[in-house]
């Protein structure tokens, strides 16, 4: 069946596309259009009932090679909302039916042109909202850790083979397998698969935007610094302790990446309860955030550092350096720990571009190794790692051939998942549903 839908976004534009899809694309575009010729753009009137509704170009991309594999025809209209309707109306008419979200991408993937998980990058590369996240989807577009999925499963399939051929010559006491292979091989896999499933935390802050909470105790000057980093009189800056009661949240983007600041309400003990509400939040911002700025006063030599439990990468920022002599004040608490130490001051700028460089360092080398951004892929890989471990222990306590066999058989399971070798129409559903209609 052919399809059709606009592929450009809602609303007026100078121009628009129009794409179909299907065997027909072609005989039901040239209804309305010149001939069309494979690969070659055609600028002809688009005509309905002996009436031009506008001028067109029309690009006809003959099957296997196009972005569905089938028979492609795109034509490229004026931005008129009217004539966008009216051209999709009239190739409806001709035969076509209205593409669902996702159809597109999907026919890539039925025909072989896309395996499951470039699929899920387009819309990736759609919704990118940085430089980093765009890189980041084209990475996984052009095969991303592909290459070694598919190698890993190879080997898998070939050794569970040798293992299963074992079980049909179990009485002559023959062993096919090499052991000491198999598990030399199980480890290699093991600690790919686990470098895996930890680059989801980076690769999925790259992704959806690195989450940073300006956390530390009242009037440190959290929410200076976040009006600062935006250059944006963001958050209200007072004195008084506990003025900020909730979190304030706002974006920039530093050194190509969507930076998600969280500011938040100064840790310290309250009786009331509002504020202490803030204070929860505070905590939960820094639990969640992936780095966490701990904001200090260089003023003050008798307050204690506070930092909230988290896993997210830490840097000490000690405000208010222009108020101070060199080597007086307070010191930053991560002066003597791994916790990076910056001396910086939201009110005239020191330190700032330095403290920018030190958010964005984890995550600059994003694109150049592959990594895990999915989430549907980091529990699949979870659940390959898993059954990876229990394989390894099988073979260190020589279990027996079969029921090796059947953790093998689970892993290699769990990477067809990933690349759409073993799926369901549920998941394919849940995938595409969520593309736009056009692509």
């Amino acid at each position: 069946m052919t399809i059709a839908a606009i592929s450009t976004p809602t609303g007026i534009g100078g121009i628009a596309v129009i794409r179909l899809s299907g065997d027909e694309a072609k005989s039901i575009a040239e209804r309305f259009v010149k001939p069309l010729t494979d690969h070659r753009v055609v600028y002809s009137p688009f005509v309905v009932d002996g009436e031009t509704l506008d001028e067109v170009m029309a690009t006809y991309l003959q099957a296997p090679h196009s972005y569905t594999g089938d028979d492609t025809v795109e034509i490229a209209c004026h931005g008129s909302l009217y004539i966008q309707q009216a051209i999709l109306q009239q190739l409806l008419q001709a035969g076509a039916r209205m593409a669902e979200p996702g159809e597109f991408t999907r026919r890539a993937f039925i025909n072989g042109r896309l395996n499951l998980s470039q699929a899920e990058a387009v819309a990736d590369l759609i919704n990118s909202t940085s430089e980093a996240s765009n890189k980041l989807a084209i990475s996984q577009l052009r095969g991303g850790y592909q290459q070694k999925l598919k190698t890993m499963r190879q080997e898998l399939l070939d050794l569970t083979a040798l293992l299963e051929l074992e079980l049909d010559f179990s009485q002559e006491d023959v062993e096919f397998a090499d052991r000491s292979r198999l598990l030399t091989l199980t480890e290699s896999i093991e600690s790919e698969a686990s470098r895996l499933v930890e680059s989801f935390r980076t690769g999925n802050a790259v992704k959806n935007g690195i989450r940073v909470a300006i956390v530390g105790n009242p009037n440190v000057g959290k929410s200076s610094l976040l009006n600062a980093l935006l250059d944006d009189d963001r958050a209200i800056v007072s004195n008084i302790p506990g003025t900020t009661r909730d979190t304030i949240e706002d974006t920039l983007t530093i050194d190509g990446h969507l930076i998600r600041f969280i500011d938040t309400a100064g840790i310290r003990q309250s009786d009331n309860p509002i504020e202490q509400a803030g204070i929860d939040r505070s905590r939960k911002a820094a639990k969640e955030a992936d780095v966490v700025i701990y904001v200090q006063d260089a003023t003050d030599c008798q307050s204690t550092p506070n930092i909230p439990d988290t896993q997210a990468t830490i840097i000490a920022a000690l405000n208010k350096c222009d108020l101070i002599e060199a080597g007086s004040g307070q010191q930053a608490a991560g002066s003597h720990s791994s916790i990076q130490a910056l001396n910086i001051s939201a009110k005239t700028g020191m330190g700032l571009e330095e403290l920018k460089k030190a958010i964005v360092a984890p995550f600059k080398e994003v694109g150049d190794s592959a990594m895990l951004t999915n989430l549907r892929h980091y529990e699949a890989m979870k659940r390959l790692l898993d059954a990876i471990r229990l394989v390894k222990q099988g073979l260190q306590s020589e279990t027996p051939s079969d029921l090796v066999a059947i953790d093998l058989r689970d892993a290699i399971h769990q990477i067809g998942t990933i690349t759409g070798e073993v799926t369901t129409d549920e998941i394919l559903g849940t995938i595409f549903s969520r593309f736009c209609v056009g692509k």
